[in-house]
């Protein structure tokens, strides 16, 4: 089922993403105590500010330059279902951005969640005419 797929993605996604963060946070603040041991505060928080802030670009450019690198054109798929699958499997960190933002709208409208739920669980209907 494609719609199962595609939620357990977006949790793995998630998931990662939060672990992520959280281990981020964990390497500034040792970095900040260790610098402590040899500055004072506000040195400290300002070198700490300045070597994530390195890392970040150094990630940015990374990153940049592997988009520009792909100038083959692929086809997009169709589809709703299909077209996240491609969205999380070419660009994961703007699909985690997206789900970020879907999963804050669907909070906010508990409607709207069963709606999408239930197009992505549907099977497509057939009549034959006889």
């Amino acid at each position: 089922m494609l719609g199962r797929g595609l939620i357990n993605r977006a949790v793995a996604t998630l998931v990662a993403a939060g672990a992520g963060f959280v281990a981020m946070v964990a390497l500034g603040a040792t970095v900040y105590y260790l610098l402590l041991l040899v500055v004072p505060p506000l040195i400290g928080a300002a070198l700490t500010a300045l070597l994530f802030a390195l890392i970040a670009a150094v990630v940015a450019l990374v990153f940049v330059r592997r988009a520009h690198g792909d100038e083959e054109e692929e086809q997009e798929p169709e589809g709703l279902a299909g077209r996240a699958l491609h969205l999380f499997q070419q660009r994961p960190i703007l699909g985690a951005a997206a789900a970020l933002a879907g999963g804050f709208i669907f909070l906010r409208n508990p409607a709207l969640a069963t709606m999408v739920a239930a197009a992505f669980t549907e099977k497509s209907r057939v009549r034959r005419r006889r």
